[in-house]
């Protein structure tokens, strides 16, 4: 990022304008396809060289914790994840409360630009066993999976996060952190269908397979770019888990994809850039995510988010302690204090993802009663039921199927 992007006030001015956080990456120009192809294969290389990797993090002498003397946190997260004070440049409110509180000076980069981007930022010192420069920093759910598989996080002591019990049920198991001994999420968000009424000629869209194959559609509609969003719907659609699924499962349904693709159903692949296309009707339905879906609905509230039919997707950025993190205590320290309903419901009232905290819902109340009633923030028990995480993968089925995923989608 330029220093001109890292500005928070150039940051604020972009939240301002009701920019969402996927929506400044695609302004510069940043996206998943657009770096996966070399760190991703870096970083599944062969499996004798992960095995090395993981067993130089995993004897590399033990970081000695220097929280008590040095009142320091060193947080990387992405752009506009954060409440930021409109008014007072440099101002997030809710990180200011938490260092008069602790007297911790928390250094907050906005330099999580792309999973996979990132994970090339840190690899070289987590794979040697040193000292990344981070003590905390924020990662999707397939990439906090990799690095859990790698061994390069700590495990988070939970009497020192007392207040992660405030996790939502539904958060609380995940296939690569089943206890979630090593991540906590920041927030979280839902991948479903999108669709415009005045493009699809008040048409309801439900199912996914509607979606993919109604005629009226063709040429109309946009699918991610994101694997894990994209294809674990096409599971649901074929009734299968994606959590529990097999390579025949997985070539049955991207071999749907491929027949969208070559009938020309599909417009494109994208990241969020779908959204103004949704929004003006070039683009009448799409795959898309939640969090897009809010702030579109502020200028067009017939915009509409759908649950298919056969279920949504759900994904978290998860909070993570790296190996050889000076600073382990100050980082449980700030999990501990955004774990409370209000700190959390400020922080949603802001970015707009599902809290993934109990309690903040009632919060919110006090703060905008619309946010509080808003599903998209607050899912309820019916819609969290129909929500499903797509199983960690190994190396080999990760590089197996992206190649096939990335063969239909031309990334």
């Amino acid at each position: 990022m330029s220093s001109s992007d890292s500005d928070p006030e150039f940051l604020s001015l972009l939240r301002t304008a009701g920019v969402s956080r996927r929506g400044f990456l695609r302004s510069l120009g940043i996206g998943g396809a657009a770096v996966a192809g070399g760190s991703l294969l870096a970083a599944c290389g062969t499996k004798g060289a992960a095995d090395k990797a993981k067993d130089a993090a995993k004897n590399a002498p033990v970081q000695k914790d220097f929280s008590d003397t040095e009142k320091v946190l060193n947080f990387s997260n992405w752009p506009l994840y954060i409440d930021v004070d409109e008014k007072v440049k440099n101002r997030r409110p809710t990180l200011e409360a938490f260092s008069k509180q602790q007297g911790v000076r928390v250094k907050y980069v906005e330099d999580v630009n792309d999973n996979d981007e990132f994970f090339g930022k840190v690899r070289p010192q987590l794979s040697a066993g040193q000292d990344s420069g981070r003590d905390m920093f924020v990662l999707t759910d397939w990439m906090a999976a990799r690095l859990v598989r790698l061994g390069w996080v700590q495990e988070v002591d939970k009497t020192k996060v007392p207040n992660s019990k405030n996790l939502r049920a539904a958060l609380q198991h995940p296939g690569f952190d089943k206890n979630r001994d090593y991540t906590l999420p920041w927030q979280s968000g839902l991948a479903g269908i999108a669709y415009n009424p005045k493009a699809t000629g008040g048409k309801e869209i439900r199912t996914i397979d509607q979606l993919l194959t109604d005629p009226a559609l063709k040429g109309k509609v946009t699918a991610l770019t994101e694997l894990q969003d994209t294809m674990g719907l096409l599971l649901l659609d074929l009734g299968k888990d994606p959590s529990d699924f097999t390579d025949d499962d997985f070539s049955a349904a991207i071999d749907k994809l491929q027949k969208a693709v070559s009938s020309k159903q599909i417009r494109r692949f994208t990241g969020n850039d779908y959204a103004d296309d949704l929004a003006a009707g070039n683009v009448a339905a799409a795959i898309a995510w939640s969090g897009d879906v809010i702030q579109l609905q502020a200028d067009n509230p017939n915009i509409k988010f759908v649950v298919p039919e056969s279920g949504l997707m759900i994904w978290s950025d998860n909070m993570m302690i790296p190996n050889k993190a000076r600073h382990k205590l100050n980082a449980e320290r700030l999990m501990n204090y955004y774990y409370q309903p209000k700190v959390a419901a400020e922080l949603a009232a802001y970015v707009n993802y599902i809290c993934p905290v109990e309690g903040a819902q009632e919060e919110m109340r006090s703060i905008d009663k619309s946010l509080a009633n808003n599903p998209l923030i607050f899912p309820d028990a019916a819609t969290l039921s129909k929500t499903h995480v797509f199983k960690a993968l190994d190396q080999q089925q990760e590089r197996k199927y992206t190649d096939m995923f990335q063969a239909v989608t031309g990334a």
